[in-house]
């Protein structure tokens, strides 16, 4: 990531995994190591909890390994921890799930409870809360939940993050998305005084997860796909961008080196297209140039 100029990362922890020890022990060590990681190269990092899997009530889950990571790795709070991300002046912690329609059983009041608790508990709160919602968050529309309290549940985050994977699959659907999404989605986020973190990705497919669904669902064109994102997204006013994901492979959004002589069998891939093995890597770098106003916005991905 130093390499490429890529601020840093979230880890995403599924809270429904810190439940069993041998799960949790994992998530910490996967944690640990990109703790030391981020301190040695200089990237930021976050922890990113991600509810999908909790039943209801399943909330306190995160609550309570929350209280583990500051309890035992003084999570946001070490002042030796330097890559820990701050957000206007405190530690964020990300959320991720809140108000889809998708038949989640925890329910919205839980989520207010629990960016209460990461805000304002007088023991383990005083982090900067982001929270990852559905694209129809304002309009309460496509793949959110029709109900009025999300948007109470929202107004209570420091920054808004509406989720894209999935959302549109074309070039012409991307910058149709960034006029009727992240732009009045911005406005209001700036009435309100909240933060907006538009989500971009590379191209898509659940075939690795499901061989039934297509193997290149959204192709990534070369790299075209992902840099009209974030064109729209920095025209439409974002000042910060989330990349989805660097290690995604069911979803097939992955940004990491990957060679483009695949394994010869009965399994099928898509590769770069003859590209670099690092080419996602590079041109997230040049995105995140863009968006600091270093390179001009342009209609195709830079050359190299």
């Amino acid at each position: 990531m130093k390499d490429y100029g890529i601020d840093g990362v979230f880890v995403q922890r599924f809270a429904a995994e810190t439940i069993h020890p041998k799960d949790l022990r994992q998530c910490n060590t996967v944690l640990s190591h990109c703790r030391e990681g981020a301190n040695l190269h200089g990237r930021a990092y976050a922890v990113m909890y991600d509810l999908s899997g909790l039943r209801e009530g399943g909330t306190q889950t995160v609550i309570d390994d929350c209280k583990l990571l500051v309890d035992r790795m003084w999570i946001g709070k070490d002042e030796n921890d330097r890559a820990y991300l701050h957000h206007r002046g405190k530690p964020l912690v990300a959320v991720w799930g809140i108000g889809f329609n998708d038949g989640r059983r925890y329910t919205l009041a839980e989520c207010g409870r629990l960016i209460d608790f990461l805000k304002n508990d007088p023991q383990y709160g005083g982090f900067s809360v982001m929270i990852a919602v559905p694209t129809g968050w304002r309009t309460l529309d496509a793949d959110s939940v029709k109900d009025s309290e999300l948007d109470r549940v929202i107004r209570r985050a420091d920054v808004v993050s509406p989720w894209t994977v999935g959302r549109y699959s074309t070039l012409e659907g991307a910058e149709t998305h960034a006029q009727r999404r992240w732009k009045p989605d911005l406005d209001l986020c700036r009435e309100r005084g909240q933060d907006y973190l538009p989500v971009v990705f590379p191209g898509f497919s659940w075939h690795n997860l499901n061989p039934k669904f297509p193997l290149d669902q959204i192709p990534r064109q070369r790299g075209k796909f992902l840099w009209k994102q974030f064109t729209h997204a920095k025209q439409a006013g974002a000042t910060m961008i989330y990349v989805a994901m660097f290690d995604e492979m069911d979803e097939g959004t992955a940004i990491f080196k990957c060679t483009g002589e695949v394994p010869v069998g009965a399994n099928r891939f898509v590769t770069w297209e003859g590209l670099p093995s690092d080419h996602y890597l590079w041109l997230t770098g040049r995105g995140a140039a863009l968006l600091r106003g270093e390179i001009p916005v342009s209609p195709d991905p830079p050359g190299r």
